[in-house]
């Protein structure tokens, strides 16, 4: 066993199931397999994982049981914990969720998605802990030495950046017909928030936001499609009225996975305009988006902006239920949409501008 890989303990009692993770998993982390709660514990009288990776379904002891006693150990409370499971009930989901599991993943699952979701708590974990660690060195030299203040905090921004930047690839690894979307739609953010400043429209409300923090939050708008079911994500074909519904639970999704984030961090600044923009993108000027249902100025401006960079990159977009529209067509269609779907002050900027996200769309 590699001293310098990362330790992932999996629990399950079917061995056709442990065998798949393992052969999933162990080309990057050392694999730790247990066939019951009972064979785990003895196995953490002498090892310590990085991570656990539980079945909710076994007879002896049950993967919610193991996660409180998990819990209840100081030496093993922080290390994360994902379910493994073949039950796709929401409410299960919750109640794992609301013993401390990080996430939930239901079988059968996708071998590169189960490894990229496991890297990316992995590293989230780590980041906490650096965090910390920094954060302890920090308080130590603040009134002395400045410029090492600065320099851990440049750091922290750093890590924060790489945590952003590896969430949003997930998003993409699994909707991979919307490559780029993230990058791009980040960029568009960028544009309209200079334009608004120069126009000075909303521009009291923008100067009181920590730029880099906001253009950083637009990529992870649509984190929560990482809890919507792969046969409707990477359905080729329109949804029906059903799957539709499914689909728009992606906005409270990526909520509540910030909201967990905060939860797990003293510092919750540079993560509040992610979990806005979340929620909010897709809410409509006349009250008729969702989920919320928010009319005009009652959608966070953070949302209003993110609508129109969404919607524009959707629209030159080929999907597999549509052609790609040009960029004349969908500037054209978001201007028509303005008043409706779109603050009309944010239209106005978008037309002005609408040159360079073509200039964008062609540079990716």
């Amino acid at each position: 066993m590699s001293g310098d890989k990362k330790k992932v303990m999996i629990v399950d009692d079917n061995i056709t199931n442990l065998t798949a993770c393992k052969v999933a998993l162990s080309g990057e982390y050392a694999v730790l397999p247990a066939p019951s709660g009972e064979k785990m514990f003895k196995l953490l009288e002498r090892i310590t994982p990085d991570l656990f990776l539980l079945d909710v379904e076994m007879p002896d002891m049950s993967g919610y049981e193991i996660i409180r006693i998990i819990k209840d150990n100081p030496v093993l409370a922080d290390i994360p914990v994902i379910f493994l499971t073949a039950m796709s009930d929401f409410g299960n989901e919750l109640e794992g969720l609301s013993l401390g599991a990080v996430d939930y993943i239901t079988k059968p699952f996708s071998p590169p998605l189960l490894a990229k979701r496991i890297a990316v708590h992995l590293q989230i974990e780590a980041q906490k802990q650096l965090v910390k660690e920094q954060k302890k060195q920090l308080e130590y030299y603040v009134n002395n030495l400045e410029h090492m203040v600065e320099e851990k905090t440049h750091t922290i921004l750093e890590l924060q950046r790489a945590i952003f930047n590896l969430l949003a690839e997930v998003v993409e690894y699994r909707d991979y017909e919307t490559g780029g979307h993230v990058a791009r739609t980040s960029m568009y953010i960028e544009l309209m928030l200079d334009e608004l400043l120069k126009r000075d429209i909303y521009a009291d409300e923008i100067r009181s936001w920590d730029r880099q923090f906001v253009i950083l939050s637009s990529q992870l708008h649509d984190i929560g499609k990482v809890a919507i079911p792969d046969s409707i994500l990477l359905k080729p074909a329109k949804l029906t009225p059903e799957e539709f519904e499914e689909m728009k639970k992606h906005t409270t999704y990526g909520a509540k996975m910030i909201e967990r984030i905060e939860d797990n961090t003293a510092e919750r600044k540079f993560i509040e305009h992610a979990k806005i923009m979340a929620l909010c993108h897709h809410e409509w000027w006349n009250g008729k988006g969702y989920p919320q249902k928010l009319e005009s100025i009652n959608i966070p401006l953070q949302g209003r902006i993110m609508a129109i960079a969404d919607v524009y990159d959707a629209l030159i977009t080929a999907r597999p239920y549509k052609e790609a529209f040009s960029h004349k067509q969908a500037v054209e269609i978001i201007e028509r949409e303005s008043g409706t779907h779109f603050d009309p002050l944010i239209v106005e900027v978008f037309s002005a501008i609408s040159a360079s996200f073509e200039e964008i769309l062609h540079k990716s």
